[in-house]
């Protein structure tokens, strides 16, 4: 070989531009293509995992939040409770007894008229519906008729029931989107007699489609006179009817909590209870209710990312696994090269791209699977995932991340070969 020859060789082997490398990490990537797509698949799974589990959960957390904001803004609410601190969402220990009565509900409407927008009590069971040859199982709720006001129910056809209906104990009803769709098929519901459990009620209203949030869905709900509902459909003893809440809405955002506080104090000293630990009661702002699902949803997010984010680090530990089992391979052809001129950053640089394009491969690919799983599970679980770019591009980053790293160290132990030994591997 002439030296003309010879240096064109080193310079086709030591002088390799990027191009160049990318070329040969690429042929051998194809060389076997199985092994690499097994090699990648710990990080397309770690990726879309991220992906999906992040999308679906901002969804969650999405949907609860639109489905507590649908149901009234600026509400608090007046709950039985057993041995808690009843000022705030989250530190009441809920009981089974009901101990907030109407009379207690009364008493709030008297109390702090001007200063709410709305009173509502409720009382709720579930009961069979029937109208004709339909029949289905609906939540009843008895109250007043605040109640369309507070809780954001206000009829699309129709009207919703009156004092003078509470007063006069009526059998009339608002009806859920759903039950109307269900039991009347298309004809008009207004003015039909349906029974609840076994008892005539006629339907003067129907609410809007409020949306299908699984159990207790709002479109499968009836309203109906909290007298009536007494009256007809409540298993309770006798004594003082009671209630499972009371519902008020205050004025505006800003005064909920002063609102909330004032409501304590009053239940409090209506009750004789001087320690909030004795509190037979609970007042729940709306807005610490919004918070603290925000936050739950977004621990359980954060946690489930970290585990799938265990998956890139498995998927890393196969691509530095695969690579030492390339070097060892390909130890002779390492010998060759180097022979012919190659420095130890050539062969460093060009397996270390050889891992960063499996790791890149495999994160491109997991990108447009997350988003398929995302759709898949929203569509199971009844979500509408939201699309988070800042997840995307930080799990596509991380794969990267993941691909030099651990690529690193199988590159670096090709690199330190001996060009003699290589060359003598068989």
């Amino acid at each position: 070989m002439n030296p003309s020859t010879a240096k064109k060789t080193r310079s086709g082997v030591a002088g390799l531009n990027p191009r160049q490398v990318f070329s040969i990490a690429w042929r051998a990537i194809l060389g076997n293509p199985l092994r690499s797509i097994l090699t990648t698949l710990g990080v397309i799974i770690g990726v879309a995992a991220v992906i999906a589990l992040t999308m679906v959960g901002q969804g969650s957390t999405a949907n609860i939040t639109r489905s507590l904001q649908s149901l009234g803004t600026n509400l608090l609410t007046v709950s039985s409770a057993t041995g808690g601190r009843g000022g705030g969402f989250g530190l009441v220990r809920t009981g089974g007894q009901q101990t907030i009565t109407l009379e207690d509900a009364e008493a709030i409407q008297a109390a702090f008229t001007g200063r709410v927008a709305g009173v509502a009590p409720a009382s709720q069971g579930n009961q069979q519906v029937k109208f004709g040859a339909s029949n289905l199982n609906a939540t009843v709720i008895g109250t007043w008729p605040d109640y369309a006001t507070v809780r954001n129910a206000q009829p699309d056809q129709g009207s919703f029931f009156s004092q003078a209906d509470v007063q006069g104990r009526r059998r009339v009803a608002v009806i859920g989107y759903g039950i109307a769709q269900d039991l009347f098929q298309g004809s008009d519901p207004l003015g039909q007699r349906l029974r609840i459990a076994g008892i005539s009620f006629t339907v003067v209203g129907v609410l809007s489609d409020r949306g299908d949030s699984g159990f207790a869905s709002p479109n499968y709900q009836i309203m109906v006179p909290l007298s009536t509902y007494h009256q007809r459909l409540s298993r309770s003893s006798a004594g003082e009817p009671r209630v499972n809440a009371v519902y008020i809405q205050a004025p505006n955002k800003d005064s909920l909590a002063t609102l909330q506080q004032d409501l304590t104090e009053f239940m409090a000293v209506r009750r004789k209870a001087a320690d909030p630990e004795t509190y037979d009661f609970s007042v729940q702002n709306q807005a610490d209710a919004l918070a603290s699902v925000g936050q739950v949803t977004q621990t359980m997010t954060l946690f489930l990312g970290g585990v799938a984010g265990i998956s890139l680090l498995v998927g890393g530990i196969g691509i530095m696994n695969i690579m030492l089992v390339s070097v060892t391979e390909r130890t002779r052809e390492i010998g060759i090269r180097k022979a012919l001129g190659a420095k130890p950053r050539d062969i460093l640089t060009q397996f270390l791209v050889e891992s960063v394009v499996l790791s890149v491969g495999g994160g491109i690919l997991g990108i447009f699977l997350g988003l398929a799983m995302a759709g898949s599970v929203g569509q199971l679980l009844r979500v509408t995932p939201v699309f988070d770019p800042f997840s995307m591009v930080l799990a596509f980053v991380f794969s990267v991340a993941v691909g030099v790293f651990f690529g690193y160290y199988p590159a670096s132990r090709a690199a330190r070969l001996d060009p003699v030994e290589s060359l003598r591997y068989e």
